[in-house]
């Protein structure tokens, strides 16, 4: 069998307005261990300073390629339009259809109420969703959202060597 390698492609997790610290704290842990900054969007539903976080987070907090941003404007004034993926349960695209180029924003919404409601119209054709073909579940916890949506665009950055 033949070694694969992992091209150097790097995506930027975007959280708009977190609720949960123990969510967050998975998430940087996900995205330190993918090499993936965290932008996270204020407000914040915790502190940054919340033993909830920093447990979640372990020790790997410290490596976090964090930024946090004011409000959606600011967000928006550090990274431009170009490349802007959207997760929801409310997407019409599933996201292994999303095509994640390097350095891509993937924005996911808040664990109480998703993305905010302007979202679903103003950015309609970068809306992706993961199926969840089961009947009782309205949505997937946010942390493992974001590691299938990371993973996915890793997988697809392997080369046979």
């Amino acid at each position: 069998m033949k070694d694969k390698k992992l091209l150097n492609k790097n995506f930027n997790v975007v959280l708009v307005k977190p609720e949960i610290p123990q969510n967050t704290g998975n998430i940087g842990r996900i995205c330190v261990s993918t090499g993936n900054p965290l932008h996270l969007i204020r407000p914040l539903g915790f502190s940054l300073e919340d033993k909830y976080l920093r447990r979640a987070g372990m020790d790997y907090w410290k490596h976090l390629k964090l930024t946090i941003h004011e409000d959606w404007k600011a967000f928006m004034d550090f990274a431009g339009k170009d490349n802007l993926y959207f997760f929801s349960t409310k997407g019409k695209k599933l996201y292994w259809d999303c095509p994640m180029p390097e350095n891509s924003y993937l924005i996911f919404g808040n664990e109480g109420s998703g993305l905010p409601g302007e979202f679903y119209g103003e950015y309609a054709d970068d809306l992706y969703q993961i199926p969840m073909p089961g009947e009782f579940c309205r949505s997937m916890n946010l942390a493992n959202s974001v590691a299938l949506v990371i993973y996915e665009g890793l997988r697809r950055n392997y080369k046979q060597e």
